[in-house]
């Protein structure tokens, strides 16, 4: 068995690795786990999900944050997708995975196991959300599951998405977050800095994210340390 690990951003890839790849590199984080950093969005993580399975991935799993679609969901939650809704498709994670993850990690954590939406772009509204809840029942959303997904099932291979809560249901994205991405998703510190100097109102929204950004952070490096019993499975 080799696992291969999709990881959109940097701040994720840090939760499992002190190794810095670049976009689009491979690199084993242990003896059968190899990691991919994808950069954001789908199309980069069908990318990465094909590189690794050129480099012997027998089992996918979408790694990283997520936006809640529910109200339930605070910042740090974990979810374990068992199932990812995407273009009116629905792909399934495998199930003995899911339920040996579960058994594993729900002693130590506030966890659910529900079905994740797929989106191809940034959902930065709480209505939008809340649109999306109400017409796809999904607790959460991401940019990258429904091509991992969708590709695993394509090549017959098990697939998990493993997500923790960034910003909650009821929260509206600063606009500088959309100002300040690059093509791959990833914030721009000079242009995120050019656009608050203008929008300094902004600033106390930038806190809070982080705030919530740390919190999945914190959970995504404690379901890490239990990453090998899990693929030892």
């Amino acid at each position: 068995m080799i696992i291969g690990i999709v990881v959109a951003l940097p701040e994720e890839v840090s939760t499992l690795t002190r190794v810095k790849p670049a976009q689009g590199d491979c690199v084993a984080i242990s003896e059968n786990i190899l990691l991919c950093f994808a950069g954001a969005g789908p199309i980069n993580a069908e990318r990465a999900s094909q590189n690794l399975i050129n480099q012997g991935a027998t089992h996918l799993i979408s790694w990283g944050c997520a936006a809640a679609l529910s109200p339930d969901l605070k910042p740090g939650h974990l979810v374990l997708a068992s199932g990812i809704k995407s273009d009116h498709q629905h792909f399934n994670s495998d199930s003995d995975w899911l339920k040996h993850l579960h058994n594993l990690l729900s002693p130590n954590l506030s966890l659910s196991s529900a079905n994740i939406a797929a989106s191809k772009d940034l959902v930065a509204t709480s209505q939008a959300k809340q649109q999306i809840f109400q017409q796809t029942g999904a607790v959460a959303l991401d940019m990258e599951s429904g091509a991992i997904a969708e590709l695993a099932q394509t090549n017959g291979l098990a697939f998990v998405a493993i997500r923790a809560i960034a910003d909650p249901a009821s929260m509206n994205l600063p606009n500088a977050i959309a100002h300040s991405l690059n093509d791959n998703g990833q914030v721009v510190l000079t242009r995120l800095l050019t656009y608050l100097i203008s929008h300094p109102w902004e600033i106390p929204s930038l806190i809070k994210l982080g705030l919530h950004f740390n919190a999945a952070q914190k959970t995504l490096k404690t379901v890490a340390l239990q990453l090998n019993a899990f693929v030892n499975f």
